[in-house]
């Protein structure tokens, strides 16, 4: 049984589109929702407590199950772990736009966090099994910035629609474009059934995680997962103590997550060319993200503004690089578990990062929480570059 890799062409790219939607759609929901879960008038939220135990179920559902649902692909396949994943997810989200009941949306969210842990990982490793070796960076770069465009419009469209209908308007939108989703991929992604697989140890798992060749490429993406939270969490508060509005700061974000959609396709399309090298690729990605998180040190709207184009760039560099540094290394009929254990640790980046700058910050200032995690960046960088 071999690997499925469809030639080029709009036949071969039309079977990719649904896997872009589905990173849209996992994407949308998890800054659309969480963005405005405080500041909805359904009264869903009656404490800090309540918000962050609501925010912490989803992410939550994201670490523990990320791997199973990457390794059940690699059992089954991952178009049927894709598809029931996006069903769950739709499924879930009725729950609480059918329900007018508060209390459901815990159940509601925890649910939409157990799907989206299938069908990312799943959407991820059909990237990689659909498309050659020498279109991977590019794969991954369109897939990837179909992901930031979700990250870009889930706060400001999703608080449009709360603003509109409230909050179960926006799971109304999410029950629909997860189910219109799972449709677009029954239809138009091929079935890509599972390889022949040697028989694996918890040991063997564990030597095949701490190879430099997943370990090099994960740090890279954990790091940029990290650096990329904090820029949505901080650059506002940094921006709202100079003294700017809520439209600016919003904006301020939403230029990080587009600078990282346009520069994603370009990077993965150098990869694929040859024109740029793993190893540089996460270097330089880990570099201009390092540069990125001290730029908020610089005074006025232009430190806040240079630091989400920088912070966009670097991590739009490394992204495709280092998920297509995994696609290669990995053999094909394991693809999905190396793509949910990856990830896990970009969730892990994405919690660790504004648990850092905060911890910090709280001893000492904002700032030096940003010049603590650009340290750490760029430690990690000296770390890949010397192999």
């Amino acid at each position: 049984m071999t690997d499925a890799t469809p030639e080029p062409g709009s036949g071969a790219r039309a079977r990719v589109r649904p896997l872009h939607a589905a990173g849209f759609t996992t994407a949308f929901g998890a800054h659309g929702i969480a963005a405005n879960l405080g500041v909805s008038s359904d009264g869903v939220t009656t404490s800090l407590l309540t918000l962050g135990i609501l925010l912490a179920l989803y992410d939550g559902a994201e670490v523990l199950l990320k791997p199973v649902f990457g390794g059940l692909a690699d059992r089954i396949g991952a178009r049927p772990v894709l598809l029931g994943g996006l069903v769950a997810f739709s499924a879930a989200s009725a729950v609480f736009a059918v329900v007018d009941d508060p209390a459901w949306l815990w159940l509601a969210r925890l649910g939409q966090g157990a799907a989206a842990s299938a069908f990312s990982p799943a959407a991820s490793a059909l990237v990689g099994r659909l498309n050659p070796a020498a279109r991977r960076g590019r794969a991954f770069g369109s897939y990837g910035s179909s992901k930031s465009i979700g990250y870009t419009l889930g706060p400001l469209l999703g608080g449009a629609i709360v603003h509109v209908g409230g909050l179960r308007a926006l799971f109304v939108v999410l029950t629909v474009l997860a189910a219109a989703v799972a449709l677009w991929a029954a239809v138009a992604v091929p079935g890509v059934p599972p390889l022949p697989r040697r028989r694996q140890t918890v040991l063997d798992l564990a030597r095949r995680l701490v190879q430099p060749a997943f370990l090099r490429p994960t740090a890279a993406l954990t790091a940029a997962t990290a650096a990329l939270s904090v820029g949505v969490g901080f650059l506002p508060v940094t921006a709202a103590a100079r003294g700017h509005g809520p439209v600016v700061t919003g904006a301020a974000v939403s230029l990080l997550a587009l600078t990282a959609a346009v520069v994603q396709p370009w990077a993965g399309g150098r990869l694929d060319a040859g024109r740029i090298g793993v190893r540089g690729g996460l270097v330089g990605g880990l570099l201009l993200t390092a540069a990125g998180l001290l730029l908020p040190l610089v005074p006025g709207l232009v430190g806040v503004v240079a630091a989400a184009v920088v912070i966009g760039l670097g991590t739009g560099l490394l992204t495709p690089v280092g998920f297509a540094a995994l696609a290669s290394s990995t053999p094909p009929e394991r693809l999905g578990q190396t793509m949910g254990s990856a990830e896990l640790g970009r969730e892990l980046g994405d919690a660790g990062g504004p648990l850092v700058v905060a911890a910090v910050a709280t001893g000492a200032t904002l700032g030096a929480g940003y010049a603590v995690l650009a340290a750490l960046t760029a430690v990690l960088a000296l770390a890949v570059a010397a192999r």
